[in-house]
C-alpha cells in the first residue's frame, strides 16, 4: 500500500474514532439467502470464477527458485505449476497427454522432469514431452504436439494468477481495477512462504469471504482473542473494480495523534484486508502476509479453504520458529473455534426457511460491494 494512501486511510480511521461510526454505505442491502443455498447459482459460480476464470493463487515465494514445482486442485480442475531453468513460471493441466494420468503431487524442487506413474512418459519442467517408452509405437502422435497443456497464468506484483482454461484472457492490472499499485508497494517479490494449511467447512464459500468484510463482529464473536486488540465496527472501505480494500483500526491507533504525519506508522496500528475478487483474501499484518483463498466444494453447502502464511525473512533458528508457530496457530484457532462454526451455523439457518434475504447493513459497504460485484458478473 502506498505511503500516501496509507496517510488518507489513516486520517478517515481517526475521524471514524472521533465520530464512533464508521465508512458507511447509502443504504441497507438485503442478500437473497439463495445466494449462498442455490445449486444452479454454485454452478454457474464454479464455471464463471473457477474454471473458466483467472484467480489468485498465492504469492511468488510459493515457487520461489528455478525447478520448484506445486499442483492446485482446489478449482475442481487438476492444474500443475512449476518454475523452469531459467525461472519462468508455467501452469499446465496435470494430466498426461497418453491416459489422462496425473504426472505430479503435491510440490517439490530441484525435479529434472515430471513421470507419468502410469506408463512413464516424462515431460519436463516446460512442459514439454521429453521422453516415453515405446517410443516408435507412438511415431504417428508426434512428441512436439503431446506435451503438457499450457494454462494461462500471469506473474506480477509478486503474485500469481492463473486460469484452469487454456483458452482464457486475462490481464492482472484489468481485473484489479486500480488496486495493482496498492500490491506493488509491498514488495511481495520479497517475501517468503512459510506454511500452508488446508481446511474443509459445511459452508458456502462466500460465507468464507464474508467473515473479512466487516468488523462490526469482533466485540461480539471474539471478546477474548480478537476484540481486545482492534476497535469494532471502526474500518475504512473502498472499492477497486469488483476488489476492495479495508484498513481496521487496532486499540493503539489513537498513539499516532500525538506524532506528525510524517513519523505514522499505519501499518504497525492497523490490519489491512483486501478482497481479490472472486475468492481470494488478502492480509497485511504488522510483520506477516496471510492470504485465504476459499473454493467451492462438492456441494453448494462445501467449501474448501487454504491459508498460506508468508514472512518478510527465512527461519533461520528455533525461536523464530517457535514464533511463526505460535502466531499460525492463534490464528487458525480464532477461524477455526470462532468464525467458521458460526458460518457452519448460518448456512444450516438458511435452509430453515426463517428469512428470503439477509440484510447488510449501511456499516458493512464491504459486504455490499462484494456480493453486488458477485451478482453483477452473474448476470453481465
Amino acid at each position: 500500500m502506498r505511503r500516501q494512501d496509507q496517510i488518507v486511510e489513516a486520517r478517515k480511521l481517526l475521524g471514524y474514532l472521533d465520530k464512533r461510526t464508521t465508512a458507511l454505505a447509502e443504504s441497507v442491502y438485503r442478500n437473497p439467502v439463495s445466494d449462498y443455498t442455490c445449486p444452479q447459482q454454485a454452478e454457474r459460480e464454479r464455471e464463471l470464477f473457477f474454471r473458466k476464470g483467472a484467480f489468485n493463487v498465492g504469492l511468488s515465494a510459493l515457487l520461489p527458485n528455478p525447478g520448484d514445482w506445486m499442483t492446485h486442485d482446489y478449482s475442481g480442475v487438476p492444474i500443475l505449476l512449476s518454475r523452469d531453468r531459467e525461472g519462468r513460471l508455467g501452469a499446465f493441466h496435470n494430466v498426461c497427454r497418453h491416459r489422462g494420468a496425473r504426472v505430479a503431487n503435491g510440490s517439490g524442487s530441484g525435479e529434472k522432469d515430471f513421470r507419468c506413474p502410469y506408463h512413464g512418459w516424462c515431460y519436463g519442467l516446460d512442459g514439454a514431452l521429453i521422453a516415453r517408452p515405446d517410443e516408435p509405437s507412438f511415431a504417428a502422435a508426434p512428441r512436439e504436439t503431446h506435451g503438457l497443456r499450457p494454462l494461462p497464468v500471469v506473474e506480477k506484483h509478486g503474485m500469481i494468477w492463473v486460469s484452469p482454461d487454456p483458452d482464457a484472457k486475462f490481464d492482472v492490472d484489468e481485473m484489479l481495477g486500480g488496486m495493482g499499485g496498492d500490491l506493488a508497494a509491498y514488495g511481495l517479490e520479497t517475501w517468503h512462504h512459510y506454511e500452508t494449511r488446508v481446511l474443509r467447512r459445511k459452508m458456502n464459500w462466500k460465507l468464507g469471504v464474508d467473515t473479512f468484510g466487516e468488523t462490526y463482529h469482533l466485540q461480539h464473536l471474539h471478546p477474548e482473542t480478537v476484540d481486545p486488540l482492534f476497535y469494532s465496527n471502526r474500518c475504512t472501505f473502498d472499492a477497486f473494480g469488483p476488489n476492495h480494500r479495508m484498513l481496521a483500526a487496532r486499540k493503539t491507533f489513537d498513539a499516532l495523534r500525538s506524532q506528525p504525519e510524517h513519523e505514522w506508522d499505519v501499518f504497525d496500528n492497523t490490519v489491512v484486508i483486501c478482497v481479490l475478487f472472486p475468492n481470494t483474501v488478502f492480509t497485511y499484518q504488522r510483520d506477516h502476509v496471510e492470504t485465504w483463498h476459499f473454493f467451492p466444494g462438492d456441494t453448494v453447502d462445501e467449501t474448501v479453504i487454504y491459508v498460506s502464511l508468508y514472512i518478510p525473512a527465512p527461519v533461520d533458528n528455533p525461536k523464530s520458529k517457535e514464533h511463526w508457530d505460535r502466531n499460525f496457530n492463534l490464528l487458525m484457532a480464532t477461524v477455526e473455534m470462532e468464525d467458521f462454526p458460526t458460518c457452519e451455523g448460518m448456512q444450516i439457518g438458511f435452509r430453515s426457511g426463517a428469512q428470503d434475504a439477509i440484510t447488510f447493513g449501511r456499516n458493512e459497504p464491504a459486504l455490499q460491494h462484494f456480493h453486488k460485484s458477485i451478482t453483477a458478473a452473474l448476470t453481465a
